[in-house]
């Protein structure tokens, strides 16, 4: 019968939809052709999100955007210089060594603990834009060079004015032009699973030598690590890596000078 005929064809499904009901943007976007399906405002919030998940992946796991907002680390970093920091650097076993530049949390060690956690919403939003690198970094996050490493003793300064660690004399290329190793004599033993972090422009920059007195004596617990900074990503004009590690300094020459 008639009847039966159209009774019947009203029991498949049509193209697009599934058990007599129409299929969502996102099962069409997977289908084969779904892509060509979508309309260009949906395709492209769909592509958007997928890029913005993609992304906080990356930056969760892998490779995050820093800011530098301070003049602490010159000349190796520059003030609005955006570092890659890798996160993959001590995942697996390894651990940070002498000349490393580290990002690391330095809450309990550089700034106190917070007196109350930031609502959901905006602790939410915040870490976004800092992982995604539209935002400035947390105002917990510090960047700065190792200098000592669990179970160092590192003092300052020998005779000749250079910082030495287990008795022997760093050579620092990287300081700032002009500036001192350090114009605050120290000498700590640094406890095992801490590092002891300086910057580069040591006179602009706040770093373990001012944390000296405080609980925690300027010494960061290497869990606070969040990663090491490779490279420098942004500007253009300032790709390449970061500056190289210290090593023993040049023996002094004999007494009475060169010959020549």
């Amino acid at each position: 019968m008639d009847t039966e005929a159209e009774l019947t064809e009203r029991g498949h499904s049509s193209p697009g939809t599934g058990e007599g009901r129409p299929r969502s943007a996102f099962a069409r976007f997977l289908a084969p052709d779904g892509w060509r399906r979508l309309s260009p405002l949906r395709g492209a919030a769909l592509l958007g999100v997928a890029c913005t998940v993609f992304l906080l992946l990356l930056a969760g796991f892998v490779v995050q955007p820093f800011l530098i907002p301070s003049r602490s680390m010159e000349p190796t970093l520059r003030v609005g210089d955006r570092l890659l920091v890798n996160k993959l650097a001590y995942r697996f076993g390894d651990a940070p060594r002498r000349g490393d530049v580290v990002v690391f949390d330095g809450t309990g060690s550089f700034v106190p603990e917070p007196d109350g956690a930031p609502g959901p919403l905006a602790g939410l939003l915040g870490g976004a834009a800092s992982a995604l690198g539209i935002g400035g970094p947390s105002d917990s996050d510090f960047v700065k060079r190792v200098v000592g490493v669990g179970g160092d003793d590192v003092v300052c300064c020998d005779a000749r004015g250079r910082l030495a660690v287990n008795g022997v004399p760093l050579a620092e290329p990287y300081l700032y032009p002009g500036d001192a190793p350090s114009k605050v004599p120290f000498r700590i033993v640094v406890p095992l699973d801490h590092l002891w972090v300086m910057g580069d422009h040591r006179s602009q920059s706040r770093d373990s030598r001012d944390h000296l007195g405080a609980p925690g004596g300027g010494m960061v617990p290497v869990e606070k690590v969040i990663g090491r900074a490779d490279w420098i990503g942004w500007p253009p004009s300032r790709w390449g890596r970061t500056a190289p590690q210290p090593g023993p300094a040049a023996p002094a020459p004999p007494s009475g000078g060169r010959h020549g």
